[in-house]
């Protein structure tokens, strides 16, 4: 069994993979909980896990993970099943390295483009002879909301919404359509010059705001949560 360590910006996720075949996964928040890790690994049987991190970990802890079970921290000089032809490959964050990992694994000989909707909205495209060459950053959908409400005296921090409108016809309606209707214009219009580039592409569409997103972009995707999980899980596997 693999045991799989996503620590996000604002979540970590913990899963188990019998092979490639997910069974069990939990959600924290708050910090890296060693017990809480060392209670799934023992009960699961898991014997080797990998480690994934936008936030600095410290030593001891993972020096104390890895007493428990056989550990990868994932960096930039992990093995990786895919050609990085990234300009400064020691900044390319580990999660956007596990997401190509992914869409090389499950869409072999394919182009694919790879859209993380978290705390930032990442596009990572990797091509059909699996080199990765980068992609885009820009600032999520709640990121989008708290910085409206931040930068000016006036405007409210509203939960995410979607109004079907290109006119809002009240400041919270103005609101969800710059905001979540942006994003929306924003995804679509980088799939669209992608597939003018790339034949037969393949989009996947992950993160926390995927649900969300997947019943509003207009462009065929596959919408899959645990896209990040499966890519780890193929990294340790790759490794072994």
């Amino acid at each position: 069994m693999n045991l799989i360590i996503d620590v996000g910006n604002t979540r970590i996720k913990c899963a188990v993979f019998n092979a490639s075949e997910l069974i069990h996964i939990e959600i924290f928040t708050g910090e890296l909980v060693v017990f809480e890790i060392e209670k799934i690994a023992k009960k699961y049987s898991c014997n080797r896990a990998i480690i994934s991190s936008v936030k600095k970990i410290k030593k001891n802890i993972l020096e104390e993970i890895n007493s428990k079970i056989d550990l990868i921290a994932l960096n930039s000089s992990t093995k990786i099943p895919f050609n990085n032809k990234y300009g400064t490959p020691k900044t390319l964050g580990v999660d956007r390295i596990a997401l190509v990992a992914s869409a090389v694994s499950k869409y072999p000989n394919k182009n694919v483009l790879v859209i993380d909707a978290g705390t930032c909205i990442t596009y990572d495209f990797v091509d059909r002879e699996a080199n990765y060459y980068g992609g885009a950053i820009s600032p999520g959908i709640k990121m989008r909301y708290k910085s409206l409400k931040h930068y000016t005296n006036k405007l409210p921090e509203l939960e995410i919404g979607f109004v079907d409108s290109l006119m809002g016809n009240s400041t919270n309606e103005s609101i969800h359509i710059g905001v979540t209707g942006g994003v929306i214009n924003e995804i679509d219009s980088f799939i669209n010059k992608y597939k003018e580039k790339n034949r037969n592409l393949t989009i996947v569409l992950t993160g926390g705001d995927v649900n969300f997103l997947a019943k509003n972009v207009k462009n065929s995707i596959f919408a899959n949560p645990n896209f990040l999980l499966e890519g780890l899980n193929s990294i340790l596997t790759y490794n072994i």
